[in-house]
């Protein structure tokens, strides 16, 4: 249920409560003042009617001795006082009642009594309750708009943080609920989550540029003595140990190269060099260039076929894209599942959609939940490494305005779905000669 409605829900009910109260206090008083009004009204009849019956001897203005019709309360008074009694009786027209009596004498004397009928007022009652019911009801009825429109104000401005939020969540750093959001309406308490969400993305956004230009600045300072490692081992003398310290150097090259390469997608200086590619070709490149044991499957087309890692796939369905980045993704991709899942690796291609498989322990959880993350490969079961694989992966899909999504596959292992834009409708396909080069350095 929306918020506004909720507000609205509230408002109406609380406007019935007050309504409800106002009502009842009304019609509680005005049956007090009737009753006490009809109380004096019979005390001085009977008042009057006593000094007209000591002159005359004659009951009058309305007045009775000893009704049969008499509250048992009065029909034996004590004393000559004055005395009144509620009758709630209603008979037709008359009732309920108050009667007033006094003896006309000693002890044992008659009784005079006057009845007093407050069926009118009563009836005045009834017509006020409903006249209070249906102004109620027309004040509710012009209410509930109103408390409708204020609340659909503060649920308006409410969603705009929330969609901030989403925003910065969604990696929009940048993203920010501005002043006006206060300026137009005053402080309250919308203003101050507008705020502390400002706070907030800003304290992120400080914490995050720090962490990325340390990352940079590390990556361009180990370039230099990284790269000096790697060529002060061509001096070493051949063996098992100058293999093995060959090996490391160009791991950690490896990955000061990665960090550079993260560096630029974090400050957003990678731009894409399209070119109109066959996808099949470039994947079956990519997975060759690995080295790594991977099946190659092209799907989706008559002239798709089954063809080895080390050969060039030939489809019918072209992009135009990056090539060397999406050789890029597609061999993080293998990598990634060759490293941290187990054989076999299948890497199939259906159109303008990669899928590569593995059949190892899956994504963590924590992963598919959040994204990849650097330095972190979310369990021990999925081997070792840096983390930086996907991350490189999904930040060129981001370049290519491609899709990377990341599964885990009902039956166990990890599935990464790379889906690439659809061409523009008035490209054509390449004729002959015209195909672009697959053939691109890794960065």
């Amino acid at each position: 249920m929306p918020l506004r409605w909720k507000i609205a829900a509230l408002a109406a009910a609380t406007a019935c409560l007050v309504a409800l109260a106002v009502g009842v206090l009304v019609h509680v008083w005005t049956a007090m003042d009737i009753r006490s009004r009809a109380e004096m009204d019979a005390t001085n009849t009977v008042y009057s009617a006593m000094e007209v019956y000591r002159r005359t001897g004659t009951p009058a203005g309305g007045a009775e001795l000893d009704p049969a019709e008499l509250p048992t309360a009065l029909q034996h008074p004590a004393g000559a006082d004055r005395r009144v009694a509620y009758d709630g009786r209603v008979e037709g027209n008359l009732g309920p009642s108050v009667w007033g009596a006094q003896r006309v004498g000693g002890p044992g004397s008659p009784v005079l009594a006057v009845r007093i009928n407050m069926s009118p007022q009563l009836h005045d009652l009834r017509r006020l309750d409903a006249s209070m019911a249906v102004a109620s009801l027309v004040s509710l009825a012009a209410a509930l708009p109103l408390a409708v429109y204020g609340a659909a104000l503060v649920a308006r401005r409410l969603r705009r943080v929330a969609e901030t939020a989403a925003r910065i969540s969604g990696g929009d750093l940048d993203a920010r609920n501005g002043p006006a959001l206060g300026r137009a309406r005053g402080r309250d308490e919308v203003t101050d989550i507008a705020a502390t969400v400002d706070l907030m993305a800003d304290s992120l956004g400080r914490r995050l540029r720090i962490e990325r230009q340390f990352t940079a600045d590390v990556a361009h300072e180990l370039r230099t003595p990284v790269g000096g490692l790697l060529a002060a081992t061509d001096l070493l003398p051949p063996g098992e140990t100058e293999d093995l310290l060959r090996a490391r150097v160009r791991d950690l090259r490896g990955l000061v190269e990665d960090l550079l390469e993260i560096s630029r997608l974090d400050a957003g200086a990678e731009a894409p060099v399209r070119a109109r590619v066959p996808v099949a070709a470039v994947v079956a490149e990519a997975v060759a260039r690995t080295g790594l044991d991977t099946e190659v499957t092209v799907t989706g087309s008559p002239a798709a076929e089954h063809v080895d890692h080390a050969e060039h796939a030939v489809a019918a369905e072209h992009v135009e894209t990056d090539p060397r980045r999406l050789e890029r993704i597609v061999g993080n991709l293998v990598t990634n599942a060759h490293r941290h899942g187990r054989t076999p690796v299948r890497v199939t291609v259906e159109g303008l959609t990669v899928v590569v498989r593995d059949h190892g322990p899956g994504f963590p959880a924590d992963l598919l939940l959040d994204g990849p993350r650097r330095f972190r490969t979310g369990a021990a079961e999925r081997g070792a490494g840096h983390g930086l694989g996907l991350t490189i992966a999904l930040g060129q899909a981001r370049v290519l305005g491609a899709e990377l999504r990341l599964d885990n596959a009902a039956d166990g292992g990890a599935i990464a779905t790379l889906r690439l834009p659809p061409p523009p409708t008035d490209t054509r396909p390449p004729h002959d000669g015209a195909e672009a080069d697959t053939r691109r350095p890794r960065p």
